[in-house]
């Protein structure tokens, strides 16, 4: 599932999430850098969230470059947590990726 946000016929971010059983994978996310700081980030994450919460899928994951730390910090601050590091994950610099997830339902005890 793939979205995208315009401004006057010029695509401005994107993001997309792979379906997996009862998860989503956000697998890639961004916003031109002309656009970034304006909020439109948090506008597209919330409205990825809330398309995932109406699939009924329990959580979200991501990964992200152990030197992203302005992502690491906008995940965090969207309430991802940091569960994981996958030690060379990227295969054109050989950098870990921190793992987050998100969890959209908890489960019933």
């Amino acid at each position: 599932f793939y979205y995208v946000m315009e401004y006057q016929h010029s695509l401005v971010a994107y993001g997309g999430y792979w379906k997996i059983r009862n998860e989503a994978h956000l697998i890639t996310f961004a916003v031109h850098p002309s656009f970034r700081r304006k909020g439109l980030g948090s506008q597209l994450l919330q409205y990825l969230l809330k398309e995932i919460e109406k699939q009924n899928l329990d959580k979200v994951t991501l990964e992200v470059r152990s030197s992203n730390s302005t992502a690491q910090k906008f995940y965090q601050e969207s309430g991802f947590k940091r569960i994981a590091i996958r030690p060379q994950y990227y295969i054109d610099t050989n950098e870990d990726a921190i793992i987050y997830w998100k969890i959209l339902h908890p489960p019933l005890d």
